[in-house]
């Protein structure tokens, strides 16, 4: 791998140590994390106590898939972020922790979690 890959590898790793310092998901208000790569978000619910994953949705899933929505920009991780809020919701949580993966809150992750408050999570 080349050195500037490497370097952004290592300072996305940086922050996101930094973030799962401070942010913990329990039972009664787990961690809603979210991943992002080039073409494909990723989000789930996590219970750090117990080490569950209470429920997890991406771009690549069906339930996304049906939307019709592009996995790679803004609408499609806000779609996203209805489809994990809904499944929350499901699943009888009504507030989250937000971790932000170690990514700049902006863009698809903030669409995420825009698309998740307008699915009823609080956080």
């Amino acid at each position: 791998m080349q050195k500037s890959v490497l370097k952004r590898q290592k300072g996305l790793a940086r922050r996101h140590r930094r973030v799962r310092g401070k942010v913990s998901g329990t039972p009664t208000r787990p961690r809603l994390c979210v991943t992002r790569s080039n073409n494909n978000v990723y989000a789930q619910v996590i219970d750090d106590v117990n080490h569950k994953t209470i429920v997890g949705a991406s771009t690549l899933g069906a339930k996304f898939k049906e939307s019709g929505c592009k996995a790679g920009n803004v609408e499609g991780a806000a779609k996203l972020g209805n489809i994990i809020g809904a499944m929350a919701m499901e699943a009888g949580i009504k507030e989250v922790v937000f971790d932000r993966g170690g990514n700049l809150y902006h863009g698809r992750v903030k669409a995420v979690a825009d698309g998740a408050r307008e699915a009823g999570l609080k956080f």
